[in-house]
């Protein structure tokens, strides 16, 4: 699958961008606990949902399929600390 980045950049879908980010955001959060395995299988998830809808797909639409799923497996927040760490991610690029 490919994405659009915000700067008009087309690339390929990189599960390991995802799930580090759901990574990273989790590490914050001691209650709801993901292993790498986890967040992989989000980032699998997030896959697998979008390439049913269409062929390339935004950053934004990532994000939030993301927070999606999150809420879907009962990690609030995860999914808020998720947004977050994108919104302090984009501010420094």
């Amino acid at each position: 699958m490919k994405i659009t980045k915000r700067n008009g950049n087309i690339n390929i879908f990189d599960d390991d961008k995802v799930a580090t980010g759901i990574l990273k955001a989790n590490a914050e959060v001691p209650l709801e606990e993901l292993t790498k395995a986890e967040a992989y299988n989000i980032a699998e998830e997030v896959l697998n949902r979008l390439t049913a809808e269409e062929d390339i797909i935004s950053t934004a639409d990532i994000r939030t399929c993301v927070y999606q799923i999150l809420l879907e497996r009962n990690l609030p927040v995860t999914a808020q600390h998720y947004m977050e760490y994108i919104k302090t991610k984009r501010a420094t690029l």
